[in-house]
Formats: C-alpha cells, sequence, structure tokens
C-alpha cells in the first residue's frame, strides 16, 4: 500500500491533534505508512486535492452536505469518526475504521 494522506478536522483543533498523534502512533506500530494532518474545517479545500481520505469529528455531522459538496469530484473518502473512540482519542479504533472504509 502506498502513503496513506489523512486529514483530520474537528474544529477547535486541540482534540484532533492528540486525535491524530494517537493514530498516527497506531499506524507506526503496525509498521502502516500513513500521514495524519489536524486542522480545521475551514482548511479542508487547501487540502483536498493532497488526501486520500477526510477524518470528521462527530459533532461536525452538521456540515457533512457541505464537506460533500468541498469533495466532490475528488477521490477522496469522507469518514465521519464515531463518538466512541473519538471521546477517548482512541487511536488503534479510528485507525482500524479508516482502514475499514479505505478498503
Amino acid at each position: 500500500m502506498e502513503k496513506l494522506k489523512v486529514l483530520l478536522v474537528c474544529g477547535s483543533g486541540a482534540s484532533s491533534g492528540f486525535m491524530a498523534a494517537n493514530i498516527r502512533k497506531a499506524a507506526k506500530a503496525r509498521g502502516l505508512d500513513i500521514s495524519v494532518v489536524a486542522r480545521s474545517e475551514s482548511e479542508i479545500e487547501s487540502y483536498i486535492d493532497e488526501i486520500d481520505a477526510l477524518m470528521v469529528g462527530p459533532h461536525l455531522a452538521y456540515i457533512m452536505d457541505e464537506i460533500d459538496e468541498i469533495t466532490d469530484g475528488n477521490d477522496v473518502k469522507v469518514i465521519l469518526m464515531k463518538k466512541e473512540y473519538y471521546s477517548t482519542l482512541d487511536g488503534e479504533a479510528a485507525l482500524d475504521h479508516l482502514l475499514g472504509e479505505m478498503s
């Protein structure tokens, strides 16, 4: 598998930074080549051409239609993160969800 580029957005930035770090840690432990960056949702358009997946914080579910419009025509997998692992910043579970959606 080639390097997977993931953009993680959550709104505030702090929790998504921790979440991104935890996903990177989990990926590294499994020997996977995945880059995960956390940004605010206002920056999605700047990154859309460079990413394979967009992971969205569960509390941003209300902007999913907007995100679909932004990603329209791009080969980007949009994944709404689950509250269960997002609330505990569980990088392993988030990575499992990501890999499941990408396969």
